[in-house]
Parts: structure tokens; sequence; C-alpha cells
């Protein structure tokens, strides 16, 4: 019984799981599961799902389609749409958690978008030592003395001798008897990788621009975390001038300055050389902004991009999301870039909807 039970709840597990694979371009655009998620797993709300079954009526009630009517005439109550009509008395459909691997998620979405297997640069490949404790050896350190082999040795030796006594069943070991845990070095190539976000974060950036960029990189960290362990993440944010900061004031805080690209390059610039040697690390950057640019640090940024960053990133992407205040120049400037250099990759992320088509672009070169 306990094993139909486990049966039926995974397989039920599995038709969630195909429902939110089947719409995950509408949870891309949301919002809702990023204060879900854990460090494995992310609970995602879905419907309510209906398992198909038989639903048997009042013997001689006849069926759907019997007896008079007429055509297009309903064959039932039908549901108010948008939360329309009259307040009732029944109870309405209730919206389910599953709790969904990042993994999983990250095939999810390489499988929606169809995002090829992204191939680390072969100078970064580094080799991570790890120790497994699977031999025997017969020196060693007190600490590693394997008891239960010892005392085997010891047993097996004094009836052989013929000094075991069941009667009083001592068992002694001598050093000869005495064995200890041993290891292997096993070596394992491991590519290090490291994300940079950028964002502006002058006035004319507010809440809602933020949170695109948010879920935006939400989907980022899903993918390339997939694709390297033990990735790292930085944050920088500028207006005039650029600082490194966490998680949670990246997203939070915002400044009333001008806004000058520029120095968050540099800033960046600084923090991969003192940190990440570009042999050993593949490197990543996503810069957001709306737009808005000192005009004549635009040269300055070019410069940087050209002779700094674009030379040794796999990656830099550029994510202009929509701002009533923000002017929208900056991406017209990085466009003659974009034709020069493959690792560059220009987005537009208009609203919500937008961010779907920003991840393909970002995500869809395989670098």
């Amino acid at each position: 019984m306990t094993q139909n039970i486990d049966r039926d709840l995974r397989r039920f597990r599995d038709i969630v799981k195909g429902n939110v694979r089947e719409n995950l371009k509408k949870y891309i655009t949301q919002d809702e599961m990023l204060g879900r998620r854990g460090r494995e797993t992310v609970s995602i709300p879905v419907s309510n799902i209906d398992i198909p079954h038989f639903r048997h009526g009042k013997k001689g009630s006849g069926g759907t389609g019997s007896g008079e009517g007429q055509p297009g005439q309903s064959l039932g109550p039908g549901e108010p749409e948008n939360g329309q009509g009259e307040a009732g008395n029944q109870p309405g459909r209730h919206i389910r958690e599953v709790e969904v691997s990042l993994d999983e998620l990250a095939q999810m979405l390489g499988e929606q978008l169809e995002l090829p297997r992204i191939v680390p640069k072969g100078s970064d490949a580094l080799e991570s030592q790890k120790d497994r404790y699977n031999s025997i050896s017969q020196v060693g350190p007190d600490s590693l003395r394997h008891f239960k082999r010892t005392y085997k040795r010891a047993l097996k030796r004094q009836i052989a001798t013929g000094k075991y006594d069941p009667s009083q069943p001592i068992v002694v070991p001598t050093k000869d008897d005495t064995v200890y845990k041993s290891w292997t070095t096993i070596r394992q190539p491991q590519a290090n990788a490291v994300i940079f976000y950028i964002m502006d974060v002058s006035g004319s950036m507010g809440d809602e621009q933020k949170q695109l960029v948010r879920t935006t990189a939400f989907w980022i960290d899903t993918w390339l975390s997939s694709q390297y362990k033990g990735l790292q993440k930085r944050y920088v944010v500028h207006d005039a001038v650029a600082h490194e900061v966490d998680e949670d004031t990246f997203y939070r805080v915002r400044e009333s300055g001008g806004t000058r690209i520029s120095s968050a390059y540099e800033r960046v610039h600084q923090i991969l050389q003192n940190h990440y040697p570009v042999q050993d690390w593949n490197v990543y950057l996503f810069q957001f902004s709306d737009g808005d640019n000192w005009g004549d640090d635009n040269e300055l940024c070019l410069n940087w991009l050209k002779t700094s960053l674009l030379p040794i990133a796999n990656l830099f992407c550029y994510g202009q999301v929509e701002s009533q205040f923000g002017s929208g120049e900056y991406v017209r400037e990085l466009s003659p870039l974009e034709e020069e250099h493959e690792n560059l990759v220009l987005s537009l992320i208009d609203n919500r909807s937008a961010i779907y088509e920003c991840i393909r672009d970002f995500l869809g070169t395989g670098r």
C-alpha cells in the first residue's frame, strides 16, 4: 500500500512539474516566486490540477447532448472572468505551491529557450582536489584507526592460533592487527566563473525598473549556476561614482546624482585585476540602465569596453530598461560595437513580457 501511495505521489509531482514546464514563459515574467527561493529549491504557485476521472450521475438522468435544446445553448453555469460577478458561498480554485529544484528549473529554461550548453574557455580549467577514504593502510594516525577491521583481524588471529575462548570472549588486537583508513586524491577539472551585475542607481532608475532587473538576474543565475559549480557573483552600482555592494543593497539603493557609466567599468576592471586572473576565470558582465549617461562620458566608456572588458569577457550583456525619465541613448552608442564583438549582446527590456526574449538574447550565445 505504501509503495502505491509513493508511486501515485511521484506521478502527481511529475504532472505538476509538467504544468510548470508548459507554462514556463508565464513564470519567467513573474517575480512572485523570488520570495520563495531557498538554497537549492524554489516554490512556484500553480493552479490546482484536476486529475481526469469519471463522475457518475443519477440513473436515468441522461447525459450531455441528450434531450431538447437549441444550438449554442449553454450546458451549465459559466464562471465570471477576472473576479466579476456576485458574491457566492462556494469554494474557489486553490493555488498549489510546487517545489522545483534550481537544477530542474535550469533544465526547463534550457529546453524552453533552446539554450546551448556553455563550453568554458580552455585556459580557465583549474584542478580541484578531493580526498576519498576508500582504502586501507597498515600505518596511520590513531584518529584514522579502522576499529571494525582491526577487531576482525584480531579475532581471526586468535581463533587460528587457538587462543580464543568462547566462554571468555576477550579480543585484544596487537600492533600487527591494527589497520587504518587511507585515502586517494582525486583530481577533477573545475571551471570557475564570476558574474558581475552592474546597474545605474541614479534617480531615473525607479523600483519598477529594478524589479525588472531582479527578475532577469534570477534566471541568469539559475542557468549559469547549472553550467558552473562554485559560481561567484559581484555587484556594482553607480551614479556618477561606482561602488561595490552586496546583493540586497544592489536592488534597494537609490542615489540622486548624475550618471557616469565609465566609473562602473573602471571599478569592475579593478576587481578583476585584484581577484580574478583572466586565464583562470570565465567572466560574465551584465549591465542594466535606462540609457542615460553624461554625454562626454560615452567616449571613455567605449574605450574601457574595447581595451579592457570585452577582450577578457566570455559575455558582456547590456539590458536597457524602459523608464519615463531615461533618454535611452546609450544602447545606440553601443550598437556599432555589437557588430565588431561577438561577445557583446544588447537587449531592450520595455516591460515584463520582454524579459523572456532578453534572457534568450543573453544566454542563447552559448558563450
